[in-house]
């Protein structure tokens, strides 16, 4: 572990966090805060082809591009790139064999892993020291200890992203900066099948945009082209074809951001999304049955998180959040089901009377 004077003796820094959206969104504070404590150090980031799109604006961390589809020829890549530079430290904040392999076309001194608990795919073989493990804690806290354990405090997160000024007119043009807006992004990845669909059900969607309409509040949806949020955009879409603005499947990463930062919250599962709303500093209203969002929710949004994980936990696997590991998923199909219509709008009033 670092003091701050040999923190401030660091000249080159490589931060990888290849995926996914939300980590990213939550590494992005890091490697910001590092930018501002260390203003003379060289600060590279290695990254995913799909999370770059959110970051590609920003101009003082420079990015090196990971194709996950193609890594025999992105490991070439950062190793050709990087090939002239030994780094004083990397920290490898993602736990993965992808990442892993990357770690390894990257000279340094020393480079920095997740402890043991946190540690998978055998990271502690590729990296010389871990940072220490701690209980409990949200992923970004997590990512936090890697600062720390270089002697860098950090007593808020803070993020600066830079808005794509042509993906923001285009969001402009949607919408009416006079009236109240939400954006409702209806679902969650799909990573681990049906059972563990974090997707709230159409029909609670379809009760609370009827709710909001009532308030006057202009509602945009977006997502991507998977088939479930084909099926959204198509029965919602359907209901409400002249009352929303649907943008499933229509509009980029850089555009998802741009509509959130113009937006007055934000309705959303456990998805990336909710984190990009963190970083523009954008209230979610986060659904959560599946995943614990003390560990994984909005980070600045807890305060207007449904949290009915606890009553998942009970529900369908008969215990409670202090007896399963720290991130137990709950993978039953009728888990979202708990959270209902009406306290997603008592929550949506409240938090419109503050704004």
């Amino acid at each position: 572990m670092n003091s701050l004077n040999d923190s401030l003796a660091l000249k080159n820094i490589c931060v990888i966090r290849l995926s996914a959206l939300g980590d990213c969104c939550h590494a992005l504070a890091i490697a910001q805060h590092l930018r501002n404590q260390l203003p003379e150090a060289n600060i590279i980031w290695i990254i995913g082809k799909t999370e770059y799109q959110l970051v590609d604006q920003i101009r003082d961390i420079q990015f090196i591009v990971v194709d996950k589809s193609k890594l025999f020829k992105s490991l070439i890549k950062v190793f050709i790139e990087l090939r002239n530079i030994t780094f004083d430290v990397v920290l490898n904040m993602h736990a993965s064999m992808s990442a892993n392999l990357v770690s390894l076309m990257v000279k340094s001194k020393r480079k920095i892993g997740y402890d043991k608990v946190r540690a998978r795919d055998l990271q502690k073989i590729f990296c010389h020291e871990s940072i220490p493990s701690k209980s409990n804690q949200h992923v970004l806290d997590g990512m936090l200890e890697f600062l720390k354990f270089i002697g860098i405090d950090c007593n808020k997160p803070k993020w600066n992203l830079p808005i794509c000024k042509k993906a923001e007119n285009t969001m402009r043009s949607h919408i009416n900066l006079d009236q109240v807006t939400c954006v409702i992004s209806p679902c969650s990845s799909q990573r681990y099948g049906d059972q563990y669909n974090r997707s709230w059900p159409i029909e609670n969607y379809i009760e609370v945009i009827h709710h909001l309409i009532k308030m006057n509040v202009q509602i945009v949806i977006t997502g991507g082209n998977t088939e479930i949020e084909k099926k959204y955009s198509e029965e919602i879409s359907k209901i409400f074809p002249n009352q929303i603005t649907n943008l499933i499947g229509q509009s980029s990463i850089k555009e998802l951001a741009a509509i959130i930062s113009l937006s007055d919250f934000v309705i959303s599962p456990d998805s990336g999304p909710a984190h990009i709303a963190s970083v523009t500093n954008t209230p979610v209203i986060g659904l959560y049955a599946m995943s614990n969002p003390l560990r994984s929710g909005p980070y600045n949004s807890q305060e207007w998180v449904i949290n009915a994980y606890e009553k998942s936990l009970s529900t369908f696997m008969s215990t409670n959040a202090e007896n399963v590991k720290w991130g137990q998923k709950i993978k039953h199909p009728e888990a979202m089901h708990l959270i209902l219509p009406k306290t997603v709008t008592h929550y949506i009033d409240q938090l419109i009377a503050t704004l």
